[in-house]
């Protein structure tokens, strides 16, 4: 039960508010500080830990670009020492192999050669090698523009191959399934990602061309080298040292550094098990999407071969512009991840060890004050319910909540005794008012009944005055033009022969006449127009339409579909229900002047509880709108323009209303128009 003019209002225990008072500081407030400190503890651990391998990979780009950059001014002072031009202008191919020889393992070098622009070597180390000379080579062509340069080139395993076999069984390594990384049918990785430097040189013209006895004249060559990354392990681990010296991280931490081709690992001192290298294996697809895909610096934790690690990724760029790779270092994350657990649990543990001695305390003190404020609640809501007998009964030290309670108890005896006073009243207001509802339901339905009916009678009686009069008004020059056409026929004798077109369409516009004033004095009148009433079948009287609206149907490629069902007998002249179907047909054949179907329906059907019989005209034709349906009995209303007198529909209904029927119709726009009459059982 809820009181009148009450507002239905959210409650919640005084139960929850005293616990909240009492338990807030310890069991909300607290934790939240806790909480939110952790969270920006944890959250600048993070941040220290992304801040630090973000600048170990940066130690490691700066050793890469280091050993790019000192590649290429080895190379490049190699080509522009004295003893080098030297040796080119003797021409003495053993020494020059021998020089590069030397400077190739001075150098640290995999390769050293020179060659011309038509890809003749004019040296090489290793002697045996036999290097392609590609110009389509950045670094290449460069040099052969007279400069030098230097960058990360991905070698073919025949390229490394036609330089040194060793280099080519070191490129290939068999690839290691992987945790988490993109799917692959590749089984091996035999490319080689390789440090490529040329630097110009100028050859001597026999060395140029071939011709021995050269004319002293020059051109241009190229002197490259390179260094091959693949399993080297020397410069991975020179990267690791560098980046993670001794005791930089934490006991139990480890730090690793990896360099990629694609994504497979071609160097890293990771382990795939204890004494071996994860060489083969690749990294995860998060990763390879973030770096080689998007071109993107990844710095988050990442899984690793077998363990999660905080890493660092960059792409690495070959010199053509394409990324070919990565650059990889990252520590274990486990030993951190442990450290903030730890630290968590210390601190979780001593708030339950504080919290577990306080909150008994406050509990207690509350629990005083709540019990008997509950026990008020609960019998105002046994009240609210209809319980009207419910009282607190709190016996207890008297104190400021048990005089309330009392004065809830006084209360309540007021309540329940008004109640019942109330009640009796508001059944025999509300037994009042529901009589005088149903009264002003009855005479509201009665007074809209007898309006529609006042104005239906109104506007028909106009009309039927109106069209009376215009009706015998016409009949008279109508007749008066009949008479004078027949006496000029008379007067002519055989010469009206000469004009018996023009006299026929004279007598077919007068019979037109004739034919819409009957049709204007049936609708004014229909009582003086209305025919001997006997009983039919539907079916027969449809079927004898059939032929009336033949002409129509021959102009179009119209179906006829017919379902004759009624079993009953309609009373009514059987010339004034012709008319009826007729003009239904005519309009629907007119809806479609090009094709469609005719179906015509009668059946058995109760309306009201009485019995008749339903007869239904349906078209396929272009339908008709809300507006249009509104206004379709309307007498003198039509949509056939110059064809039409409006007179049809609204002869048709009065015709039926008149035998004690009904018709109706429905219509949508492009969906066809159905036009059903209801006709009242012969008895």
């Amino acid at each position: 039960m809820q009181w009148p003019g009450r507002r239905t209002k959210r409650t919640r225990s005084v139960r929850f508010k005293l616990l909240a008072i009492a338990l807030l500081p310890t069991l909300v407030i607290l934790p939240l500080l806790l909480g939110v400190m952790m969270v920006r503890w944890n959250s600048k651990f993070d941040a220290l830990l992304t801040s630090k391998v973000n600048g170990d990979l940066t130690i490691a780009h700066q050793y890469v670009s280091h050993i790019l950059e000192n590649t290429g001014k080895q190379i490049e002072a190699l080509g522009q020492s004295v003893m080098f031009r030297d040796l080119l202008s003797s021409g003495d191919r053993g020494q020059i192999d021998d020089f590069l020889a030397a400077k190739r393992r001075e150098l640290g070098l995999d390769f050293l050669y020179i060659a011309n622009r038509q890809g003749r070597v004019s040296g090489v180390a290793p002697i045996q090698a036999r290097p392609r000379v590609d110009p389509g080579w950045p670094v290449i062509s460069q040099a052969f523009l007279g400069g030098s340069s230097t960058g990360v080139d991905i070698f073919s395993n025949a390229d490394l191959a036609a330089i040194s076999p060793d280099l080519a069984a070191r490129a290939r390594l068999d690839l290691v399934p992987t945790a988490n990384a993109v799917p692959t049918d590749r089984n091996t990785e035999t490319r080689g990602m390789v440090v490529h430097s040329a630097s110009h040189v100028s050859l001597p013209m026999d060395e140029a061309t071939g011709v021995t006895g050269g004319t002293g004249a020059e051109a241009d060559g190229v002197l490259v080298g390179g260094l091959l990354l693949n399993q080297n392990l020397v410069f991975i681990d020179t990267i690791n040292d560098l980046v993670y010296r001794e005791s930089s991280l934490p006991e139990g931490s480890q730090g690793t550094a990896t360099l990629f081709l694609d994504d497979v690992r071609i160097s890293t001192n990771v382990r795939l098990f204890e004494g071996r290298r994860a060489l083969g294996t690749r990294v995860s697809a998060v990763v390879r999407g973030n770096v080689l895909t998007d071109g993107k610096v990844w710095l988050d934790s990442a899984f690793v071969v077998n363990d999660w690690y905080i890493s660092a990724y960059e792409p690495i760029v070959d010199s053509f512009g394409k990324r070919v790779g990565m650059l990889y270092v990252g520590f274990l994350e486990k030993p951190f991840a442990q450290t903030k657990y730890e630290s968590l649990l210390i601190i979780i543990g001593a708030f339950l060890f504080v919290a577990t001695l306080s909150v008994p305390i406050f509990l207690r003190w509350a629990r005083g004050i709540f019990k008997p404020l509950e026990r008020m609640t609960q019998t105002i809501a046994r009240v609210e319910s209809g319980d009207f007998d419910a009282r607190t009964d709190i016996n207890q030290v008297q104190d400021e909540i048990s005089l309330v309670a009392e004065h809830l108890d006084d209360l309540l005896d007021q309540v329940q005794e008004r109640d019942k006073r109330l009640r009796a009243w508001n059944e025999e207001l509300n037994a009042r008012v529901d009589a005088r509802t149903r009264e002003l339901r009855d005479a509201n339905r009665q007074l809209e009944a007898t309006t529609k009916q006042l104005i239906m009678s109104e506007k028909l009686a106009a009309i039927g005055e109106i069209t009376a009069g215009v009706a015998h008004e016409i009949n008279n020059p109508v007749a008066v033009i009949q008479g004078n056409l027949d006496v000029v026929r008379d007067v002519l004798g055989e010469n009206a022969r000469l004009a018996e077109t023009e006299f026929r369409l004279i007598d077919e516009q007068v019979s037109r006449i004739n034919m819409i004033v009957t049709k204007l004095l049936q609708f004014a009148k229909p009582e003086e127009y209305a025919g001997f009433i006997e009983r039919h079948a539907p079916g027969e009287v449809i079927a004898d339409c059939l032929p009336l609206v033949q002409h129509l149907l021959n102009k179009a490629d119209i179906e006829i579909v017919c379902h004759s069902n009624a079993t009953r007998l309609i009373l009514m002249n059987r010339t004034e229900l012709q008319q009826v179907l007729v003009n239904l047909m005519v309009n629907a054949l007119h809806a479609m002047p090009d094709s469609g179907t005719l179906t015509l329906i009668d059946e058995d059907a109760e309306q009201d509880g009485k019995r008749g019989i339903l007869i239904s005209v349906r078209d396929t034709g272009t339908g008709m709108s809300a507006e249009i349906l509104g206004r379709i009995f309307d007498p003198f209303y039509t949509t056939k323009r110059r064809e039409g007198t409006g007179l049809g529909l609204s002869i048709s209904k009065t015709l039926i209303d008149r035998q004690g029927g009904q018709m109706t119709v429905e219509s949508e726009p492009g969906q066809g128009t159905v036009f059903t009459i209801w006709l009242p059982e012969a008895t």
